[in-house]
Protein backbone atom coordinates (compact mmCIF):
# COMPACT_ATOMS: atom_id res chain seq x y z
CA UNK A 1 0.00 0.00 0.00
CA UNK A 2 1.32 3.45 -0.94
CA UNK A 3 1.03 5.15 2.47
CA UNK A 4 2.91 8.24 1.32
CA UNK A 5 0.33 9.21 -1.31
CA UNK A 6 -2.39 8.76 1.33
CA UNK A 7 -0.59 11.12 3.73
CA UNK A 8 0.09 13.56 0.88
CA UNK A 9 -3.60 13.78 -0.03
CA UNK A 10 -4.66 14.05 3.63
CA UNK A 11 -2.27 16.98 3.89
CA UNK A 12 -4.08 18.66 1.01
CA UNK A 13 -7.44 17.94 2.68
CA UNK A 14 -6.25 19.86 5.77
CA UNK A 15 -4.96 22.70 3.60
CA UNK A 16 -8.31 22.99 1.85
CA UNK A 17 -10.12 22.84 5.18
CA UNK A 18 -8.01 25.77 6.38
CA UNK A 19 -9.05 27.64 3.23
CA UNK A 20 -12.72 26.78 3.82
CA UNK A 21 -12.49 28.22 7.34
CA UNK A 22 -11.57 31.64 5.96
CA UNK A 23 -15.21 32.20 4.97
CA UNK A 24 -16.68 31.83 8.50
CA UNK A 25 -13.76 33.94 9.73
CA UNK A 26 -14.88 36.69 7.35
CA UNK A 27 -18.45 36.29 8.64
CA UNK A 28 -17.18 36.81 12.19
CA UNK A 29 -15.45 40.04 11.09
CA UNK A 30 -18.61 41.30 9.37
CA UNK A 31 -20.72 40.69 12.49
CA UNK A 32 -17.86 41.62 14.85
CA UNK A 33 -18.03 38.34 16.72
CA UNK A 34 -15.26 37.38 19.13
CA UNK A 35 -15.72 33.67 18.44
CA UNK A 36 -13.99 34.25 15.10
CA UNK A 37 -10.66 33.79 16.91
CA UNK A 38 -11.48 30.06 17.08
CA UNK A 39 -11.25 29.89 13.29
CA UNK A 40 -7.86 31.60 13.32
CA UNK A 41 -6.52 28.99 15.73
CA UNK A 42 -8.16 26.15 13.79
CA UNK A 43 -6.72 27.41 10.49
CA UNK A 44 -3.27 27.49 12.08
CA UNK A 45 -3.61 23.91 13.36
CA UNK A 46 -4.84 22.65 9.97
CA UNK A 47 -1.87 24.24 8.21
CA UNK A 48 0.55 23.04 10.91
CA UNK A 49 -0.19 19.45 9.91
CA UNK A 50 -1.36 20.00 6.35
CA UNK A 51 1.59 21.89 4.87
CA UNK A 52 4.34 19.40 5.88
CA UNK A 53 2.27 16.45 4.64
CA UNK A 54 1.36 18.08 1.32
CA UNK A 55 4.83 19.47 0.58
CA UNK A 56 6.49 16.09 0.99
CA UNK A 57 5.82 14.62 -2.43
CA UNK A 58 5.68 10.81 -2.52
CA UNK A 59 8.21 8.95 -4.68
CA UNK A 60 5.38 7.07 -6.33
CA UNK A 61 2.03 8.66 -7.19
CA UNK A 62 0.41 5.32 -8.00
CA UNK A 63 -2.68 4.48 -5.99
CA UNK A 64 -5.38 1.99 -6.63
CA UNK A 65 -8.58 0.66 -5.04
CA UNK A 66 -7.22 0.07 -1.53
CA UNK A 67 -5.46 3.43 -1.34
CA UNK A 68 -8.52 5.19 -2.73
CA UNK A 69 -10.93 3.77 -0.17
CA UNK A 70 -8.54 4.20 2.77
CA UNK A 71 -7.77 7.80 1.79
CA UNK A 72 -11.47 8.67 1.59
CA UNK A 73 -12.27 7.10 4.98
CA UNK A 74 -9.27 8.63 6.79
CA UNK A 75 -9.73 11.95 4.99
CA UNK A 76 -13.33 12.32 6.17
CA UNK A 77 -12.44 11.40 9.76
CA UNK A 78 -9.55 13.88 9.90
CA UNK A 79 -11.65 16.55 8.17
CA UNK A 80 -14.25 16.16 10.94
CA UNK A 81 -11.74 16.02 13.82
CA UNK A 82 -10.26 19.38 12.76
CA UNK A 83 -13.61 20.79 11.67
CA UNK A 84 -14.94 20.40 15.21
CA UNK A 85 -12.22 22.64 16.65
CA UNK A 86 -13.93 26.03 16.08
CA UNK A 87 -17.05 24.93 18.00
CA UNK A 88 -14.95 23.61 20.87
CA UNK A 89 -12.27 26.34 21.02
CA UNK A 90 -14.88 29.12 20.99
CA UNK A 91 -16.74 27.43 23.84
CA UNK A 92 -20.03 27.61 21.96
CA UNK A 93 -20.15 23.81 22.19
CA UNK A 94 -18.19 23.11 25.40
CA UNK A 95 -17.85 19.33 24.91
CA UNK A 96 -15.45 18.22 22.15
CA UNK A 97 -17.50 15.06 21.58
CA UNK A 98 -20.63 17.17 21.06
CA UNK A 99 -18.67 19.46 18.73
CA UNK A 100 -17.47 16.41 16.82
CA UNK A 101 -21.04 15.05 16.59
CA UNK A 102 -22.25 18.37 15.15
CA UNK A 103 -19.35 18.52 12.68
CA UNK A 104 -19.67 14.93 11.49
CA UNK A 105 -23.39 15.56 11.11
CA UNK A 106 -22.50 18.52 8.90
CA UNK A 107 -19.85 16.96 6.67
CA UNK A 108 -21.87 13.76 6.21
CA UNK A 109 -24.93 15.94 5.37
CA UNK A 110 -26.95 14.27 8.13
CA UNK A 111 -28.26 17.36 9.90
CA UNK A 112 -28.74 15.72 13.32
CA UNK A 113 -27.91 18.10 16.15
CA UNK A 114 -27.06 17.99 19.84
CA UNK A 115 -28.13 21.64 20.23
CA UNK A 116 -31.35 22.54 22.02
CA UNK A 117 -30.99 26.23 21.15
CA UNK A 118 -29.54 26.71 17.67
CA UNK A 119 -30.08 30.47 17.79
CA UNK A 120 -27.59 30.74 20.68
CA UNK A 121 -24.75 30.12 18.22
CA UNK A 122 -22.93 33.07 16.68
CA UNK A 123 -23.44 33.83 12.99
CA UNK A 124 -19.98 32.58 12.05
CA UNK A 125 -20.68 29.21 13.72
CA UNK A 126 -24.09 28.98 12.05
CA UNK A 127 -22.39 29.66 8.73
CA UNK A 128 -19.75 26.99 9.39
CA UNK A 129 -22.48 24.42 10.17
CA UNK A 130 -24.27 25.16 6.88
CA UNK A 131 -21.06 25.41 4.87
CA UNK A 132 -19.94 22.00 6.16
CA UNK A 133 -23.12 20.54 4.64
CA UNK A 134 -22.32 22.10 1.26
CA UNK A 135 -18.72 20.83 1.38
CA UNK A 136 -19.86 17.33 2.28
CA UNK A 137 -22.66 17.28 -0.29
CA UNK A 138 -20.49 16.74 -3.33
CA UNK A 139 -17.47 15.50 -1.41
CA UNK A 140 -14.12 17.02 -0.54
CA UNK A 141 -12.15 14.40 -2.52
CA UNK A 142 -14.20 15.14 -5.64
CA UNK A 143 -13.30 18.82 -5.11
CA UNK A 144 -9.61 17.99 -4.72
CA UNK A 145 -9.68 15.82 -7.87
CA UNK A 146 -11.06 18.81 -9.75
CA UNK A 147 -8.25 21.08 -8.51
CA UNK A 148 -5.07 19.07 -7.94
CA UNK A 149 -3.01 17.50 -10.72
CA UNK A 150 -3.06 14.01 -9.20
CA UNK A 151 -1.96 11.45 -11.74
CA UNK A 152 -0.49 7.98 -12.01
CA UNK A 153 -3.33 6.03 -10.45
CA UNK A 154 -6.95 5.11 -10.76
CA UNK A 155 -8.56 8.33 -9.56
CA UNK A 156 -12.00 6.83 -10.14
CA UNK A 157 -11.56 4.87 -6.89
CA UNK A 158 -11.69 8.16 -4.96
CA UNK A 159 -14.94 9.14 -6.60
CA UNK A 160 -16.51 5.72 -6.18
CA UNK A 161 -15.60 5.61 -2.50
CA UNK A 162 -16.96 9.09 -1.82
CA UNK A 163 -19.97 9.36 -4.14
CA UNK A 164 -23.21 7.76 -2.92
CA UNK A 165 -24.75 4.87 -4.82
CA UNK A 166 -24.00 1.34 -6.00
CA UNK A 167 -21.75 2.47 -8.87
CA UNK A 168 -20.18 5.66 -10.16
CA UNK A 169 -19.11 6.14 -13.74
CA UNK A 170 -17.00 8.86 -15.29
CA UNK A 171 -19.01 11.47 -17.17
CA UNK A 172 -16.12 11.89 -19.59
CA UNK A 173 -12.89 9.89 -20.10
CA UNK A 174 -10.82 12.11 -17.79
CA UNK A 175 -11.80 11.89 -14.11
CA UNK A 176 -10.46 15.43 -13.48
CA UNK A 177 -12.87 16.79 -16.10
CA UNK A 178 -15.72 14.73 -14.62
CA UNK A 179 -15.03 16.23 -11.18
CA UNK A 180 -15.05 19.76 -12.61
CA UNK A 181 -18.35 19.11 -14.38
CA UNK A 182 -19.95 17.78 -11.19
CA UNK A 183 -18.89 20.85 -9.23
CA UNK A 184 -19.94 23.18 -12.04
CA UNK A 185 -23.45 21.70 -11.97
CA UNK A 186 -23.45 21.83 -8.16
CA UNK A 187 -22.35 25.47 -8.08
CA UNK A 188 -24.81 26.44 -10.79
CA UNK A 189 -27.80 24.91 -9.02
CA UNK A 190 -26.69 26.47 -5.72
CA UNK A 191 -26.49 29.91 -7.35
CA UNK A 192 -29.94 29.61 -8.98
CA UNK A 193 -31.52 28.63 -5.66
CA UNK A 194 -29.75 31.52 -3.93
CA UNK A 195 -31.12 34.03 -6.46
CA UNK A 196 -34.68 32.67 -6.23
CA UNK A 197 -34.69 32.90 -2.43
CA UNK A 198 -33.35 36.45 -2.58
CA UNK A 199 -36.15 37.34 -5.01
CA UNK A 200 -38.54 35.99 -2.38
CA UNK A 201 -37.22 38.64 0.03
CA UNK A 202 -35.49 36.20 2.37
CA UNK A 203 -32.81 37.91 4.52
CA UNK A 204 -29.32 37.61 3.02
CA UNK A 205 -27.74 35.57 5.83
CA UNK A 206 -30.72 33.21 5.92
CA UNK A 207 -30.55 32.86 2.14
CA UNK A 208 -26.86 31.95 2.18
CA UNK A 209 -27.07 29.40 5.00
CA UNK A 210 -30.29 27.74 3.86
CA UNK A 211 -29.08 27.52 0.27
CA UNK A 212 -25.83 25.86 1.34
CA UNK A 213 -27.68 23.43 3.61
CA UNK A 214 -30.31 22.59 0.98
CA UNK A 215 -27.72 22.02 -1.75
CA UNK A 216 -25.89 19.58 0.50
CA UNK A 217 -29.26 18.01 1.42
CA UNK A 218 -28.24 18.28 5.06
CA UNK A 219 -30.88 20.53 6.57
CA UNK A 220 -29.19 22.43 9.40
CA UNK A 221 -31.55 25.28 10.22
CA UNK A 222 -30.52 28.57 11.80
CA UNK A 223 -33.77 28.90 13.76
CA UNK A 224 -35.23 26.79 16.55
CA UNK A 225 -38.54 26.72 14.66
CA UNK A 226 -36.89 25.12 11.62
CA UNK A 227 -38.37 26.63 8.45
CA UNK A 228 -41.81 27.29 9.91
CA UNK A 229 -41.34 31.09 9.96
CA UNK A 230 -40.62 31.44 6.24
CA UNK A 231 -43.17 32.27 3.56
CA UNK A 232 -44.95 29.74 1.35
CA UNK A 233 -42.92 30.96 -1.62
CA UNK A 234 -39.61 30.48 0.21
CA UNK A 235 -40.65 27.05 1.48
CA UNK A 236 -41.76 26.08 -2.04
CA UNK A 237 -38.41 27.08 -3.57
CA UNK A 238 -36.62 24.97 -0.96
CA UNK A 239 -39.02 22.07 -1.61
CA UNK A 240 -38.24 22.12 -5.33
CA UNK A 241 -34.49 22.38 -4.91
CA UNK A 242 -34.28 19.68 -2.25
CA UNK A 243 -35.96 17.41 -4.79
CA UNK A 244 -33.64 18.55 -7.60
CA UNK A 245 -30.49 17.96 -5.56
CA UNK A 246 -31.72 14.41 -4.96
CA UNK A 247 -31.53 13.58 -8.67
CA UNK A 248 -28.51 11.78 -10.14
CA UNK A 249 -26.18 14.48 -11.48
CA UNK A 250 -25.67 12.44 -14.65
CA UNK A 251 -29.23 13.47 -15.51
CA UNK A 252 -28.21 17.15 -15.50
CA UNK A 253 -25.09 16.40 -17.52
CA UNK A 254 -27.23 14.77 -20.22
CA UNK A 255 -29.60 17.76 -20.14
CA UNK A 256 -26.66 20.13 -20.64
CA UNK A 257 -25.57 18.06 -23.64
CA UNK A 258 -29.19 18.28 -24.91
CA UNK A 259 -29.54 14.51 -24.77
CA UNK A 260 -33.06 14.87 -23.42
CA UNK A 261 -34.21 11.43 -24.56
CA UNK A 262 -31.34 9.71 -22.76
CA UNK A 263 -31.87 11.83 -19.65
CA UNK A 264 -35.55 11.03 -19.28
CA UNK A 265 -34.91 7.37 -20.01
CA UNK A 266 -32.90 7.07 -16.79
CA UNK A 267 -34.80 4.39 -14.90
CA UNK A 268 -33.72 5.48 -11.43
CA UNK A 269 -34.88 9.05 -12.03
CA UNK A 270 -38.28 7.83 -13.26
CA UNK A 271 -38.78 5.70 -10.14
CA UNK A 272 -37.61 8.61 -7.97
CA UNK A 273 -40.37 10.77 -9.51
CA UNK A 274 -42.97 8.02 -9.02
CA UNK A 275 -42.07 7.42 -5.35
CA UNK A 276 -42.00 11.16 -4.69
CA UNK A 277 -45.43 11.89 -6.23
CA UNK A 278 -47.06 8.79 -4.71
CA UNK A 279 -45.84 9.66 -1.20
CA UNK A 280 -47.10 13.24 -1.50
CA UNK A 281 -50.58 12.11 -2.58
CA UNK A 282 -50.85 9.48 0.17
CA UNK A 283 -49.77 11.84 2.94
CA UNK A 284 -51.89 14.73 1.64
CA UNK A 285 -55.07 12.63 1.81
CA UNK A 286 -54.08 11.14 5.17
CA UNK A 287 -53.38 14.42 6.98
CA UNK A 288 -56.00 16.58 5.27
CA UNK A 289 -58.63 14.30 3.77
CA UNK A 290 -60.53 15.27 0.64
CA UNK A 291 -61.69 18.66 1.98
CA UNK A 292 -58.29 19.74 3.20
CA UNK A 293 -56.31 18.04 0.45
CA UNK A 294 -54.88 21.15 -1.23
CA UNK A 295 -54.03 22.89 2.03
CA UNK A 296 -52.15 19.71 3.09
CA UNK A 297 -50.44 19.33 -0.27
CA UNK A 298 -47.87 22.01 0.51
CA UNK A 299 -46.83 20.47 3.83
CA UNK A 300 -46.79 16.96 2.39
CA UNK A 301 -44.65 18.02 -0.59
CA UNK A 302 -42.19 19.86 1.64
CA UNK A 303 -41.68 17.00 4.08
CA UNK A 304 -41.62 14.26 1.45
CA UNK A 305 -38.98 16.25 -0.44
CA UNK A 306 -37.08 16.83 2.80
CA UNK A 307 -37.13 13.19 3.95
CA UNK A 308 -36.62 11.32 0.66
CA UNK A 309 -33.60 13.52 -0.11
CA UNK A 310 -32.46 13.08 3.52
CA UNK A 311 -32.29 16.86 3.98
CA UNK A 312 -34.27 16.85 7.20
CA UNK A 313 -35.81 20.34 7.12
CA UNK A 314 -39.17 20.72 8.85
CA UNK A 315 -41.92 23.33 8.97
CA UNK A 316 -43.95 21.54 11.65
CA UNK A 317 -43.70 18.66 14.10
CA UNK A 318 -44.73 15.58 12.10
CA UNK A 319 -44.71 13.61 15.37
CA UNK A 320 -48.38 14.61 15.50
CA UNK A 321 -49.22 13.28 12.04
CA UNK A 322 -51.31 10.07 11.72
CA UNK A 323 -49.40 6.80 12.04
CA UNK A 324 -49.83 6.07 8.32
CA UNK A 325 -48.12 9.32 7.27
CA UNK A 326 -45.27 8.78 9.73
CA UNK A 327 -44.87 5.25 8.39
CA UNK A 328 -44.58 6.60 4.84
CA UNK A 329 -41.86 9.02 6.02
CA UNK A 330 -39.95 6.18 7.70
CA UNK A 331 -40.03 4.17 4.47
CA UNK A 332 -38.72 7.21 2.59
CA UNK A 333 -35.91 7.51 5.16
CA UNK A 334 -34.70 4.06 4.15
CA UNK A 335 -35.14 4.55 0.39
CA UNK A 336 -33.41 7.90 0.02
CA UNK A 337 -32.94 9.60 -3.34
CA UNK A 338 -30.81 8.78 -6.40
CA UNK A 339 -27.28 7.48 -6.61
CA UNK A 340 -24.87 10.16 -7.77
CA UNK A 341 -26.78 12.90 -5.93
CA UNK A 342 -25.98 14.69 -2.66
CA UNK A 343 -28.59 12.64 -0.75
CA UNK A 344 -28.25 9.72 1.66
CA UNK A 345 -30.34 6.60 2.24
CA UNK A 346 -30.09 3.20 0.58
CA UNK A 347 -30.77 4.82 -2.84
CA UNK A 348 -33.58 4.25 -5.32
CA UNK A 349 -31.30 2.28 -7.67
CA UNK A 350 -30.51 -0.36 -5.05
CA UNK A 351 -34.20 -0.69 -4.14
CA UNK A 352 -35.24 -1.10 -7.79
CA UNK A 353 -32.51 -3.67 -8.49
CA UNK A 354 -33.44 -5.59 -5.31
CA UNK A 355 -37.09 -5.80 -6.41
CA UNK A 356 -36.02 -6.94 -9.89
CA UNK A 357 -33.90 -9.63 -8.27
CA UNK A 358 -36.89 -10.82 -6.23
CA UNK A 359 -38.98 -10.92 -9.41
CA UNK A 360 -36.30 -12.97 -11.16
CA UNK A 361 -36.21 -15.46 -8.28
CA UNK A 362 -40.01 -15.85 -8.31
CA UNK A 363 -39.92 -16.37 -12.08
CA UNK A 364 -37.22 -19.02 -11.66
CA UNK A 365 -39.29 -20.90 -9.06
CA UNK A 366 -42.23 -21.02 -11.50
CA UNK A 367 -40.22 -21.71 -14.65
CA UNK A 368 -37.03 -23.58 -13.79
CA UNK A 369 -35.73 -23.66 -17.35
CA UNK A 370 -36.29 -20.00 -18.08
CA UNK A 371 -33.33 -17.65 -18.35
CA UNK A 372 -34.18 -14.10 -17.33
CA UNK A 373 -31.58 -11.36 -17.74
CA UNK A 374 -31.90 -8.49 -15.26
CA UNK A 375 -31.47 -5.04 -16.75
CA UNK A 376 -31.20 -1.59 -15.20
CA UNK A 377 -30.93 1.67 -17.12
CA UNK A 378 -31.14 -0.46 -20.30
CA UNK A 379 -27.97 -2.41 -19.42
CA UNK A 380 -27.45 -5.91 -18.08
CA UNK A 381 -26.85 -5.96 -14.35
CA UNK A 382 -23.44 -7.53 -13.90
CA UNK A 383 -22.85 -10.26 -11.33
CA UNK A 384 -20.34 -7.99 -9.59
CA UNK A 385 -23.01 -5.30 -9.15
CA UNK A 386 -25.50 -7.82 -7.72
CA UNK A 387 -22.86 -9.20 -5.36
CA UNK A 388 -22.00 -5.69 -4.21
CA UNK A 389 -25.65 -4.77 -3.59
CA UNK A 390 -26.40 -8.01 -1.73
CA UNK A 391 -23.31 -7.56 0.44
CA UNK A 392 -24.33 -3.96 1.10
CA UNK A 393 -27.76 -5.02 2.36
CA UNK A 394 -26.27 -7.69 4.64
CA UNK A 395 -23.71 -5.26 6.09
CA UNK A 396 -26.38 -2.57 6.44
CA UNK A 397 -28.69 -4.93 8.38
CA UNK A 398 -25.87 -6.12 10.64
CA UNK A 399 -24.69 -2.57 11.46
CA UNK A 400 -28.26 -1.40 11.98
CA UNK A 401 -29.01 -4.22 14.45
CA UNK A 402 -25.70 -3.88 16.33
CA UNK A 403 -25.83 -0.11 16.72
CA UNK A 404 -29.52 -0.28 17.68
CA UNK A 405 -28.68 -2.67 20.56
CA UNK A 406 -25.87 -0.42 21.82
CA UNK A 407 -27.92 2.80 21.69
CA UNK A 408 -30.87 1.04 23.36
CA UNK A 409 -28.73 0.85 26.53
CA UNK A 410 -29.62 4.54 27.03
CA UNK A 411 -33.17 3.32 27.73
CA UNK A 412 -34.97 5.72 25.41
CA UNK A 413 -38.33 4.54 24.08
CA UNK A 414 -38.33 2.17 21.10
CA UNK A 415 -39.44 4.78 18.55
CA UNK A 416 -36.80 7.32 19.58
CA UNK A 417 -34.02 4.72 19.60
CA UNK A 418 -34.93 3.06 16.30
CA UNK A 419 -35.48 6.31 14.41
CA UNK A 420 -32.24 7.75 15.82
CA UNK A 421 -30.45 4.84 14.15
CA UNK A 422 -32.49 5.23 10.95
CA UNK A 423 -31.86 8.98 10.86
CA UNK A 424 -28.10 8.73 11.34
CA UNK A 425 -27.28 5.69 9.21
CA UNK A 426 -29.32 7.17 6.35
CA UNK A 427 -27.98 10.73 6.91
CA UNK A 428 -31.43 12.25 7.46
CA UNK A 429 -31.26 14.26 10.70
CA UNK A 430 -34.57 14.17 12.57
CA UNK A 431 -36.32 10.99 13.65
CA UNK A 432 -39.46 10.67 15.76
CA UNK A 433 -40.40 11.35 19.39
CA UNK A 434 -37.32 12.46 21.40
CA UNK A 435 -35.26 12.94 18.22
CA UNK A 436 -38.15 14.38 16.22
CA UNK A 437 -38.24 17.68 14.31
CA UNK A 438 -38.03 19.77 17.49
CA UNK A 439 -35.93 17.33 19.52
CA UNK A 440 -32.17 16.74 19.51
CA UNK A 441 -29.51 14.14 20.26
CA UNK A 442 -27.93 15.97 23.20
CA UNK A 443 -29.40 13.63 25.82
CA UNK A 444 -27.70 10.49 24.54
CA UNK A 445 -24.70 9.07 26.41
CA UNK A 446 -21.16 9.56 25.12
CA UNK A 447 -21.07 5.92 23.98
CA UNK A 448 -24.29 6.35 21.99
CA UNK A 449 -23.02 9.57 20.43
CA UNK A 450 -19.88 7.77 19.26
CA UNK A 451 -22.02 5.00 17.80
CA UNK A 452 -24.25 7.53 16.03
CA UNK A 453 -21.15 9.32 14.70
CA UNK A 454 -19.99 5.97 13.34
CA UNK A 455 -23.41 5.50 11.71
CA UNK A 456 -23.23 8.90 10.04
CA UNK A 457 -19.84 8.05 8.51
CA UNK A 458 -21.12 4.61 7.50
CA UNK A 459 -24.12 6.16 5.76
CA UNK A 460 -22.19 8.85 3.90
CA UNK A 461 -19.30 6.63 2.79
CA UNK A 462 -21.53 3.68 1.85
CA UNK A 463 -20.24 1.35 4.60
CA UNK A 464 -17.18 -0.35 3.09
CA UNK A 465 -14.52 2.43 2.97
CA UNK A 466 -14.94 2.88 6.74
CA UNK A 467 -15.06 -0.86 7.49
CA UNK A 468 -11.78 -1.32 5.61
CA UNK A 469 -10.05 0.74 8.31
CA UNK A 470 -10.92 -1.96 10.86
CA UNK A 471 -9.75 -4.88 8.73
CA UNK A 472 -6.30 -6.23 9.69
CA UNK A 473 -5.70 -7.27 6.06
CA UNK A 474 -5.86 -3.61 5.02
CA UNK A 475 -2.65 -2.77 6.83
CA UNK A 476 -0.67 -5.87 5.92
CA UNK A 477 1.97 -5.61 3.23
Amino acid sequence: MNKFIILHIIGWILNFEAAFMILPLVVSLIYREQSGFAFLISIGLCLLFGIPLSLKKPKSTHFFAKEGFITVALGWIILSLFGALPFFISGEIPSYLDALFETVSGFTTTGSTILSDVEALSNCMLFWRSFSLWIGGMGVLVFILAILPLAGGENIHFMRAESPGPSVEKLVPRIKTSSKMLYTIYLGMTLIMFILLLLGKMPLFDTITLTLASAGTGGFSIKNSGLADYSYYQQSVITIFMFLFGINFNFYYLIILRKFKSAFKMEEVRWYFIIFITAIILISFNIGGIKGFFSSLHQAAFHVSSIITTTGYTTLDFNYWPTFSKSVLILLMFIGACAGSTSGGIKVSRIVIAFKSIGKELSYLLHRRSVKILKFEGKKIQDETMRSINTYFVAYAFIFATTFLIVSLDNYDFTSTSTAIIATINNIGPGLDAVGPYGNYGGFSDLSKLVLIFNMFIGRLEIFPLLLLFSPNTWRK
